[in-house]
């Protein structure tokens, strides 16, 4: 099994807040898709980075998370790709641990 993660910004790169409804769309595919969903969205998570090596940039993150028995590789990337189009970004994190449920 494995646990998927988003992390989703709350900012385009141009610092505009994103519409609610991005998020929705994005919480009802999942749920769809995977059958349930989690995320953690009532204290953003704040991420840090260096862009062109020097100029510290920071970003407010939401977390959505899915658990899934097989990692469908290709479907994520593609779809990745679509997020980063819809939140209009230069790149988006979904990154997967291995999981054992107890």
């Amino acid at each position: 099994m494995f646990l998927v993660q988003l992390l989703l910004p709350l900012y385009d790169n141009d610092q505009q807040a994103l519409p609610r409804s991005l998020f929705r769309t994005v919480s009802e595919e999942l749920i769809e898709r995977f059958g349930g969903l989690t995320t953690y969205s009532r204290a953003p998570a704040n991420g840090y980075w260096l862009e062109g090596g020097e100029n510290a940039v920071r970003d407010e993150t939401v977390v959505y998370e899915v658990m899934v028995d097989e990692l469908e590789r290709n479907w994520w990337a593609q779809y990745r790709v679509d997020l980063e189009r819809r939140f209009r970004q230069k790149s988006l994190v979904v990154r997967a641990h291995g999981l054992m449920l107890l």
